[in-house]
Order: structure tokens, then sequence, then C-alpha cells
């Protein structure tokens, strides 16, 4: 089964992305035929940004996604929204890739779900 989540708020003020990357990572961990997608958009591409700090006992999403792409997860990022957000020359973590709409596109099409957050 291949699904796809499509995360549009920023990683952190709202746990949106964060719940997003908790069901990504479960279906990884119980669903070993799940093919998960992750397709950041608006506010959400500033995940990817590397170098997170966060405050003890707090979620770090930069951790979350390097762990859905390290289980074979595919982790893409709105080009559009990243030089929106003067993001292109800064870098993205590893397992991350700047992506287009037509890639999103595709990716709905050939998705059993696709999952909004």
């Amino acid at each position: 089964m291949k699904i796809l989540f499509m995360v549009n708020d920023a990683p952190y003020g709202s746990e949106k992305l964060y719940n997003a990357l908790r069901l990504a990572m479960k279906l990884q961990q119980e669903q070993a035929d799940a093919e998960v997608r992750v397709f950041l958009m608006a506010d959400a591409v500033t995940a990817a940004l590397p170098g997170q700090t966060t405050p003890q006992g707090y979620y770090n999403v930069e951790r979350m996604l390097k762990a859905v792409a390290n289980k074979g997860g595919q982790v893409k990022a709105c080009g559009t929204c990243v030089a929106a957000r003067g993001l292109e020359t800064l870098g993205l973590i590893e397992g991350v890739a700047v992506s287009t709409m037509s890639q999103l596109a595709q990716w709905v099409v050939d998705s059993d779900r696709v999952l909004t957050f």
C-alpha cells in the first residue's frame, strides 16, 4: 500500500507535522509492506532545515524526518515553497529532496491513501 502524507503547517507551533510523522513512523514499524511518502508544503518545508535545536523533552522533526527517510520513506519538499521562503541556498537535511507540483500530482494519482495535515 502506498500512503502519501501532505503536510502544510510549520513544524513547531502546531502538532500537525509531528502527528503526521508519528503515524508515518508507526506505519513503517508495523506495516512492512507500506510505502510511505511525505510531501512538505507551505511552512512545513522549514521542517527540512538542518541543525534544529529543541528543548529537552520536546519533539524534533528533523530527527523524525530522518527516521522516516532512513526506513525507506520518500520525503520531498515543494520547490516553490522552499524558494518563497528563501531556503534554497541553506540546504535541506539528508533524505529530503526539493520537488515539484508535478511530482506531488503523480504521487496523489499513484497513492492508495492520501492524508493531509
